[in-house]
């Protein structure tokens, strides 16, 4: 029996089973496959406090887990299959693997994944000029000519967002309508780094070990064209890993509704991270999160 069983294991999963071991709790991190979230599948992490040159994602995430194991806390590396918490009361029980494991509380930090477009290139060159966040990994493009995938109010806020480092930046949509609201739309327009492409999407991205080159397709007649390019923001939405936890409100677009603070509407259950913040998303508001989350059940567990 543990008293945490805390599902997922990016920033904010990491974060509170350091937070809980030290506390004295058992902790149980079902990883998930792979394990560590989004950061790895980053390169050089710049914003996160604590290291002045940066540090690889991958470097950062297992930093964070030995961290975590030095102070006791036991990993499962699998993905846990669907469960309805809301049957279950005063113990919680997860399956992964083939194997069950009991906690007195659980914690949700399954983050959200980014929408890819799912074309031959985006998975070898994602990280090396390939981003799906621009406050991330915008500063790596000083001077660049990039591109922004999207037609929603992302796509104008990230576009908008890259002029601060970009040369230039053109929006690639795939339609000739745009989600984005009147007021961004006008933005991005007028902005004089911004040129916008309609009815054009990627179908191929080209380069060896980075980013070169995309080809366009016109979706009206067809016809493909090359485009030379330094980098690529996928703009298109997140989905967040919550289709797992039966039971558990969340919002219209599949977010776990936080309440009251880390508490989810299962007494027991909480949540904390990508998977219920869908403004933020990033590391250290995910770590900052899971802190949370971690503080709120070991109280949770006391009374």
């Amino acid at each position: 029996m543990y008293d945490i069983l805390i599902i997922g294991s990016g920033p904010s999963g990491l974060t509170a089973a350091i937070y809980a071991t030290r506390a004295g709790l058992k902790t149980l991190v079902i990883a998930g496959v792979p394990w560590g979230g989004q950061l790895q599948l980053t390169t050089e992490v710049e914003n996160f406090p604590g290291f002045p040159d940066g540090i690889l994602g991958p470097e950062l995430m297992n930093n964070m887990r030995k961290q975590a194991e030095k102070f006791g806390t036991e990993f499962v590396d699998a993905a846990m299959d669907p469960t309805d918490f809301s049957t279950q009361k005063g113990t919680f029980t997860v399956t992964a693997d083939g194997k069950t494991y009991q906690g007195r509380a659980v914690l949700i930090a399954t983050g959200a994944d980014a929408k890819t477009i799912g074309v031959d290139g985006e998975k070898e060159l994602t990280g090396h000029g390939i981003s799906y966040c621009a406050t991330c990994d915008g500063a790596f493009f000083r001077n660049k000519n990039i591109i922004v995938v999207g037609g929603g109010d992302s796509a104008m806020e990230e576009a908008l967002f890259l002029t601060n480092f970009a040369s230039s930046v053109t929006i690639v949509h795939r339609r000739d309508e745009f989600k984005a609201s009147q007021i961004m739309l006008e933005r991005a327009k007028q902005h004089p780094k911004i040129k916008i492409l309609t009815n054009k999407q990627i179908v191929k991205v080209e380069g060896q070990g980075r980013v070169e080159g995309v080809v366009l397709k016109d979706t009206v007649s067809g016809v493909e064209e090359p485009m030379a390019i330094d980098g690529i923001f996928v703009a298109i939405g997140h989905q967040p890993n919550s289709k797992v936890f039966q039971g558990v409100t969340v919002n219209e677009t599949g977010y776990v509704q936080a309440m009251h603070g880390t508490n989810t509407n299962i007494e027991g259950v909480f949540v904390a991270g990508d998977v219920q913040d869908d403004h933020y998303r990033q590391a250290i508001t995910a770590a900052g999160f899971g802190a949370m989350a971690a503080i709120d059940i070991e109280k949770w567990l006391r009374k």
